[in-house]
């Protein structure tokens, strides 16, 4: 007859004790394998050296099951030390470490290889293959056949069950597993609402938690974070205020929440408050000081992060860097590639693709392009980013082209590539070329066409003013137009000066957004070209009877790591005479080389002379002026615009950039303009 071993050890040598029970008539039929438990051991306990070699499986001299003879059985069993026959337990543990090894790596193959040979197994050596089910997509059935298999499963065996549910199957099928469970640890119960709570299911979370039988900390953080994804703040801060345990889970979660909300002062006191931080708490702060347009604020705190020797991961670099494109911090986002080349994150593609989208955002596009071809190994965000950053400078042809390379090279598009390639046919007027990869988005990729695509659509054909065109798009869309296609519409309506239908992209923007600023002013600005000032006063009246307030135009420069910010007719900064000055010079070498002020984008109804004056001091001429004067010679100035750049502050800056001999960069809110020798690179078209 055969016989089950089972450890019952304590503390003592696991080969000190055993206990023989007689097989079951199934189990009988081979002797090749044996399952071992040991009551008293964590079968969690993962008791792997840090540096135990990952692939060594040839060491482990193990019998394959079907090949067992005899004489090998009969050897397992041998007096040796002990009163009882034995097995050499010492290959199980070197077995299970070797599974657990290709478990971490992923190489759930090898693993099997090795649990197939094993002769002898434990708990521990079932549950670690079924955990390695349970990280492997599309593995349920494998994992269910396994789990049967499982000669007396345990808690841990159930909760990677359960777990493997959540992840493959399900809600529903996770909890009839779960209800069916015989023993329930806090870990079973912790799944179950995490499953819950990531899937929105708070009503379902939160009634499992009044029930559980005993909450730990992670129960609480797991509710709380929940409530914060799911919106209710709440919910969630009243949990928090009742919570008995709060880890920093919870308190980050919170962060999130008061930042997600625009909380920013509450989440201030909470970070203050809390005991202990972690770098995910950093994070949370930064991104949400950089989400709500803070981003001065989460530079700040992640330099003290920096400062205080906490090692930036990833996550961290992207909200800085983001921080730095919001700021056009050049500067200091040049200060953070130095820091992720001093540090692991050197190879990292999240890395690098944020220092990409920075580089490109403040103007750098030939460091953004070397640090592209530098990045060993490229994923679809890294290849969008350059493409992006091509169309955003007006380099459409460049962008094409590294479109082109990406399908090439084996990387299939996203959404996000079309929208990066539609933006580069847009700045380069590549109309029709446009409308063919708008067509093969769907047909040739299978790419859903999204309100971003038609939005660049309709400016793509607006933009070339085909406005009948772009109004026909809108009305075939297969879903409700959002706001910003309204006001594309109504900007090229502007640009090409046509009354009737900026009047209906006008009506259908406020239809949308009653509160929108722009519909007035774009409105405004149509009437004003038109003469029409008439109009013009009304629209302005009932701005003022709406409360609704235009956003000011500014310009910002950056000048030895300090931001000089400059509104149209500005009156504070401290260097200002000396501007006003060097705009005088200028204005009359302008002149002298065939400059004339178009008095169009004097939106005012005014005298010629004074509307003269209005353009020559509007912020992004103020903020050019100051960096001729600051910035030295053969460095290229970089100037910064909230707003769409004028039509008259880009002739002249042609002529600046003649008449200096200085390269001039202007980021406005849809593009980059580069100056040079009395060129645009947008050739005009923008």
């Amino acid at each position: 007859m055969g016989f089950r071993i089972k450890v019952t050890t304590r503390k003592q040598n696991p080969l000190a004790s055993l206990k023989i029970f007689p097989l079951s008539k199934h189990q009988t039929s081979s002797l090749s394998t044996f399952t071992i438990q040991n009551p008293h051991v964590n079968p969690n306990r993962e008791a792997i050296p840090a540096n135990f070699p990952p692939h060594s499986p040839q060491k482990t001299h193990l019998v394959p099951s079907n090949h067992m003879t005899q004489e090998t059985k009969t050897s397992h069993f041998s007096k040796q030390s002990t009163p009882f026959a034995q097995p050499d337990l010492s290959h199980v543990i070197y077995s299970n470490k070797i599974i657990t090894n290709y478990i971490r790596a992923g190489d759930l193959g090898s693993a099997l290889k090795v649990f197939e040979n094993m002769t002898i197994r434990t708990t521990v050596t079932w549950n670690s293959i079924l955990a390695g089910y349970s990280k492997k997509p599309g593995k349920m059935k494998e994992a269910c056949e396994l789990f049967d298999r499982i000669p007396e499963p345990d808690t841990v065996s159930h909760n990677i069950m359960l777990a493997c549910y959540l992840q493959n199957t399900g809600l529903d099928a996770a909890r009839v597993f779960f209800d069916k469970m015989p023993v329930k640890d806090t870990a079973s119960w912790n799944t179950m609402i995490s499953g819950f709570a990531q899937n929105g299911k708070m009503g379902e979370a939160r009634k499992l938690f009044l029930v559980m039988p005993m909450k730990n900390s992670v129960s609480w953080s797991a509710v709380i974070s929940g409530y914060v994804e799911c919106g209710d703040l709440d919910s969630a801060v009243e949990l928090f205020e009742v919570a008995p345990e709060k880890s920093v889970v919870a308190w980050t979660a919170m962060i999130t929440g008061y930042m997600k909300f625009g909380k920013i002062g509450l989440a201030e006191k909470m970070f203050q408050e809390m005991p202990v931080k972690n770098l995910v708490t950093w994070n949370a702060m930064v991104a949400g000081y950089v989400e709500n347009d803070c981003s001065e604020d989460g530079l700040k705190l992640f330099r003290k992060m920096v400062g205080v020797g906490i090692r930036p991961n990833p996550s961290s670099l992207s909200s800085a860097l983001l921080g730095c494109s919001n700021l056009s911090a050049l500067h200091l986002g040049k200060q953070i590639h130095q820091l992720v080349l001093k540090s692991p994150l050197y190879h990292d593609t999240t890395a690098g693709t944020s220092l990409i989208s920075m580089y490109c955002k403040c103007g750098g596009l030939e460091d953004a392009m070397r640090l592209f071809h530098e990045i060993p190994k490229k994923d679809v965000v890294t290849w969008n980013a350059m493409i992006s950053g091509y169309a955003q400078h007006g380099a459409g042809e460049r962008a094409l082209h590294l479109f082109n390379k990406m399908r090439d090279e084996g990387m299939k598009p996203d959404w996000i590539t079309f929208v990066a390639v539609l933006l580069a046919c847009n700045h380069a007027g590549l109309v029709d070329l446009g409308l063919q990869y708008f067509d093969s988005m769907v047909r040739d990729y299978g790419v859903e066409a999204k309100p971003d695509h038609y939005t660049c659509m309709v400016d793509l054909l607006g933009r070339a003013g085909r406005l009948v065109q772009a109004v026909d798009l809108i009305k075939k869309m297969t879903f409700k137009p959002h706001a910003a296609i309204f006001g594309t519409l109504l900007g090229a309506c502007r640009i090409h000066k046509n009354l009737e239908l900026a009047e209906y992209a006008a009506k259908s923007l406020l239809d949308i957004d009653s509160a929108s600023a722009a519909a007035y002013v774009q409105l405004a600005n149509v009437y004003a070209a038109k003469s029409r000032w008439d109009h013009v006063a009304r629209i302005r009246r009932l701005m003022k009877e709406n409360n609704v307030v235009k956003m000011p135009g500014y310009s910002w420069i950056e000048v030895k790591n300090v931001v000089h910010e400059f509104r149209s007719g500005d009156r504070v900064h401290p260097e200002l005479a000396f501007i006003h000055e060097k705009l005088k010079e200028l204005e009359k070498k302008m002149k002298l080389a065939g400059y004339v002020p178009d008095l169009e984008f004097a939106l005012h109804d005014v005298e010629e002379e004074q509307k003269e004056q209005l353009l020559l001091w509007h912020s992004e001429k103020l903020a050019i002026a100051f960096g001729l004067i600051k910035v030295p010679s053969g460095n290229p100035i970089r100037v910064f615009k909230n707003l769409r750049v004028c039509g008259d502050c880009h002739r002249a800056i042609k002529y600046i950039s003649a008449i200096e001999r200085r390269e001039i960069i202007v980021r406005d809110t849809t593009r980059f303009h580069h100056f040079k020798d009395g060129v645009c690179t947008c050739g005009d078209y923008w």
